[in-house]
């Protein structure tokens, strides 16, 4: 169902992959958007190793819920900020991309998980992450990505 990697020379481990995953703090989901259009949204992201899911947060309604209802297939990619050799101009970056279904997380202890863990991301200021979970519970919308695939490639851009 999937292609195999075309630049093979270039794929990094599953384990790389989830390690980009771990520590990058946001990608790009791509849906499928109104009129066949592509629609890719930048997004903050938390995986989690326990279940091997994406999980993401926002509001109740929008264009990206109204995509996901019209079709739950995604894709999301994202890529470290890459590094130089000293002495050479070239970039190296890596980059992952998972292919899988994007669902709402209907379990209202776990989209508290989710909201305090893609909180957790960004400060560890307790005070702060409960106080922005109780303002924004009764609006907030978890999605969770299953994936189907995720492939990963190190690159020199030359």
């Amino acid at each position: 169902m999937f292609r195999k990697m075309r630049r093979f020379k270039q794929e990094i481990t599953k384990e790389e992959c989830v390690e980009l995953l771990k520590s990058q703090p946001r990608g790009v989901l791509s849906l499928l958007g109104e009129d066949g259009y592509p629609y890719g949204v930048p997004i903050d992201f938390w995986y989690n190793e326990a279940d091997g899911k994406l999980y993401f947060h926002g509001a109740r309604e929008g264009h990206k819920v109204d995509a996901i209802k019209a079709c739950d297939k995604a894709s999301f990619c994202v890529h470290d900020e890459g590094w130089r050799v000293e002495g050479e101009w070239p970039l190296h970056f890596r980059s992952v991309i998972v292919f899988g279904r994007i669902a709402p997380v209907t379990d209202a202890a776990a989209t508290l998980t989710v909201c305090r863990r893609l909180a957790e991301k960004f400060t560890d200021d307790a005070a702060y992450i409960e106080g922005e979970i109780a303002s924004a519970k009764e609006r907030v919308l978890c999605l969770a990505l299953t994936p189907e695939q995720m492939t990963g490639k190190q690159i020199t851009e030359r």
